[in-house]
């Protein structure tokens, strides 16, 4: 604060006349006097768009940065879209059309899930398409294959590991029942795949590395594993996987765990809305692959629920602006919102 030099030299009343003849004598020893006081600081201009550099290549940190997931699915071409178009045949061949249900005057559809509340059953499905677009449009072929996530050497069970076990990728079906098993025997909820999800593309960033046929079922453990102690108040314990996978080792689950927070910088903060972004983009994912959440007829006793949700927030939001209209301005706020009649001429 005391150096002619500092910041503070352009904001000084007495000084501000003559400000930039100054800065201009002291421009070219600027960098000699830094390494000779030893001042190594970043300047705040060096570091003022980080986020804005990083926002594009870490979705899980950042709301507006569009989703792995969603991006590698809608790339997806040639032999890729097999399973897309399998299950628009098989939508076509049980309904009969590929017509969708649209409400009406007289009827309005709606499904049960919500982003409060999702559905359990089509959001597992949803994410493991999601991950199976992960493997099948990696970047890499063969990319940094980690050992803690390498199935040769910690295997989950003690059949013998198939010596091309990182040549084939995994059917979605496949996906989809060893997830559903981990969270149907863990008792786990739907937020919690959202979270895993969340982690699992979180890792992918951070520790630059690819998801593939020989890793996926230990990286999807990793992050189930923590996504349930994070979400729920009350965890599954590190020995409770074990005995869902019988042939597993609490030592090995404890440094799965261990060694996925190093990998995620410890970062297991999911701001609410990354979380609601991956939901979203999880019903455009299911759309797209016509997947859609099962549609109902609304009810009489669903309509009253929501109008009584809906009153119920409408009295909250009444209270809350009694009490603004209510409170006492100071003189430093008369600018504030005032609740004035409306007079008609």
């Amino acid at each position: 604060m005391g150096s002619t030099t500092s910041c503070c030299v352009s904001s000084s009343p007495k000084l501000r006349r003559n400000a930039h003849s100054r800065l201009e004598s002291y421009h070219q020893d600027s960098e000699l006097s830094r390494e000779e006081t030893g001042c190594n600081l970043q300047h705040i201009s060096d570091r003022e768009n980080v986020d804005e550099l990083n926002m594009e290549y870490n979705p899980s940190d950042h709301p507006r940065a569009s989703t792995i997931f969603l991006s590698k699915s809608q790339n997806d071409e040639g032999p890729y879209r097999s399973v897309r178009e399998k299950r628009k045949s098989l939508f076509i061949n049980n309904h009969g059309t590929s017509r969708r249900k649209y409400s009406s005057c007289s009827t309005i559809f709606l499904d049960d899930n919500t982003v409060s509340q999702p559905n359990l059953k089509y959001t597992i499905k949803c994410v493991a398409l999601a991950i199976y677009y992960h493997i099948k449009n990696r970047d890499t072929d063969g990319g940094m294959l980690l050992d803690i996530f390498d199935e040769k050497l910690h295997p989950l069970s003690k059949s013998e590991v198939p010596l091309d076990y990182d040549k084939h990728d995994p059917e979605q079906k496949q996906i989809y029942r060893f997830v559903r098993t981990l969270f149907s025997a863990a008792q786990l909820t739907a937020e919690c795949a959202i979270v895993t999800l969340v982690y699992l593309e979180r890792l992918l960033t951070y520790a630059e590395i690819d998801i593939c046929p020989g890793n996926w079922k230990r990286i999807v453990l990793g992050a189930i594993l923590l996504a349930s102690k994070v979400w729920d108040d009350q965890a599954v314990w590190n020995v409770d996987y074990c005995q869902i996978l019988k042939d597993i080792t609490v030592e090995d689950m404890n440094e799965l765990e261990r060694q996925f927070l190093e990998l995620l910088q410890f970062n297991i903060n999911v701001p609410s809305s990354v979380y609601a972004k991956y939901y979203f983009d999880l019903r455009s994912l299911s759309e797209s692959n016509n997947l859609s959440f099962p549609l109902e007829p609304l009810s009489r006793d669903k309509a009253q629920k929501l109008e009584a949700i809906s009153r119920l927030c409408d009295d909250k939001y009444k209270d809350i602006r009694r009490a603004a209209r209510n409170r006492s301005a100071s003189m430093d706020n008369l600018c504030g919102i005032r609740w004035v009649p409306a007079i008609l001429s």
